[in-house]
């Protein structure tokens, strides 16, 4: 009998406690509800405040690959969103309903009736029953309905609000396809420089150009230096081709590959001067594995022509996988867009070749323009030349394969540097020193007994 008697305290616990949460799911998914109608009303005033230039809409559709009509995605699953947390909070509102229906309705209450013998099962699960509908909590049917109801909607909410997210954030955070492409190598290499030496970058900027570095020969453990990293170029006359055919200022970048355990200084730690001399230049990692590796840009190349890296040197004696040495550094500096995208196609900084030998039977089309090749078998092929570059043959002319068709737009190119920096031990430069005036004084002893000698 008592063992039963507890085990419905429990149960008749637990009913409660369910009503307490459901309670609190409903305050919750309210709070929802009107965070999906500001949200909504949010996107609407933004969409009929800011309006984007024509050229940069062309710009981010052609570098996404996408249709007008995909600007607005975003905003429309923000939308769709708002709906599904107003849907929860009409799911809450119809709960409440219930809820206040079943507090208006007459309930009978239970009286047990004393009796010499035990209660039996049913008599104590009808008294739990009828203290549960007093207290004002529903039934386990109804509670497990609305459960699933809010679950169900949660999940649709949630998933509309996380696409949302994702689309408002990715062509948000899209620039103009000029000013887009050092993530490219860091999503596409997970190794940022190859077995032989060569730069990431260098696979899609196939044009070299120099680039100069200036650091420190030696570097004590644990202090701040400074790296210079100048970019040349003539970025007043110079322009390079965006993806939209027009002409735009020159942007540049720069990544710094630094030996294990180097890594960029904080910024709690940096000198009023270096951040004077940095410009607000923001350097950021190449990813989370590689602290070592720190990329910028791009940047305009106006103003960032000479690029001030702050570095931290490794401390020896707190990290014993660091060792005093002399460590080699690889530095890649680029201005302008490439000429390869990350899935093998061309971009149109590019000077298009004849791919076939023949006549030229037709040029067509406005900013993407089709060359038609004629070959003397009768075989002909249409090749594609991008916005941009100016052709350089007409109707009527011949062309050999692989003979240029076009202008070369390109005015940028990268270029790559190593140096050797050492990191130096300050008891070694104190034995060096207290060595070097040994040395010198007892060298002097020499000369000094010497001419003692001479004089006698």
């Amino acid at each position: 009998f008592w063992l039963k008697r507890g085990l419905y305290r429990v149960r008749l616990r637990r009913a409660l406690q369910v009503f307490a949460m459901r309670s609190t799911a409903l305050a919750i998914v309210g709070a929802l509800s009107a965070c999906g109608i500001v949200g909504l009303s949010f996107v609407t005033v933004g969409q009929s405040g800011a309006r984007a230039s024509p050229s940069v809409l062309a710009s981010s559709q052609q570098f996404l690959g996408a249709s007008p009509s995909a600007s607005s995605s975003s905003s429309s699953s923000v939308g769709l969103s708002a709906l599904a947390a107003v849907a929860l909070g009409a799911v809450a509102v119809r709960a409440l309903s219930s809820g206040a229906a079943r507090k208006t309705e007459t309930r009978a209450t239970f009286v047990s009736v004393g009796s010499s013998a035990a209660p039996t099962f049913r008599d104590t699960l009808i008294a739990c029953h009828a203290q549960a509908s007093e207290a004002g909590a529903p039934s386990v049917a109804e509670v497990d309905g609305h459960i699933e109801e809010l679950e169900a909607m949660a999940k649709k909410a949630m998933a509309g609000a996380a696409s949302a997210a994702c689309a408002m954030v990715f062509t948000g955070s899209m620039a103009d396809p000029a000013s887009a492409y050092p993530i490219f190598a860091q999503q596409n290499f997970k190794e940022p420089i190859e077995a032989n030496g060569r730069i990431a970058c260098a696979n899609c900027h196939l044009q070299s150009r120099p680039i100069d570095v200036r650091l420190p020969h030696t570097v004590l453990p644990d202090t701040i230096f400074k790296i210079m990293i100048e970019v040349p170029s003539k970025w007043e006359s110079r322009k390079q081709l965006l993806a939209t055919g027009e002409k735009g200022d020159m942007n540049v970048g720069a990544i710094a590959i630094l030996p294990d355990g180097f890594q960029l200084a904080p910024k709690d730690r940096l000198p009023k001067p270096t951040k004077k001399e940095m410009k607000g230049l923001a350097w950021v990692q190449y990813s989370k594995e590689k602290p070592n590796v720190v990329v910028a840009g791009p940047v305009p190349g106006a103003r960032y022509e000479k690029m001030i890296l702050p570095v931290l040197a490794p401390d020896p004696a707190a990290n014993k996988n660091i060792h005093f040495d002399k460590l080699t550094v690889n530095f890649g500096g680029n201005r302008g867009r490439g000429q390869v995208y990350p899935e093998g196609n061309q971009s149109n900084v590019n000077q298009f070749n004849a791919k076939l030998e023949g006549k030229v039977v037709s040029i067509e089309g406005d900013a993407t323009k089709t060359v038609t090749i004629q070959g003397a078998d009768g075989s002909s092929v249409a090749q594609e030349v991008l916005p941009g570059a100016t052709i350089v043959v007409n109707v009527g002319d011949t062309v050999k394969k692989d003979e240029p068709i076009t202008t070369n737009p390109n005015v940028g190119g990268f270029g790559q540097e190593e140096k050797d920096i050492v990191l130096q031990d300050v008891d070694r430069v104190y034995a060096w020193c207290a060595f070097a005036t040994s040395l010198f004084i007892a060298q002097l002893a020499f000369v000094l007994k010497k001419k003692q000698f001479e004089k006698v």
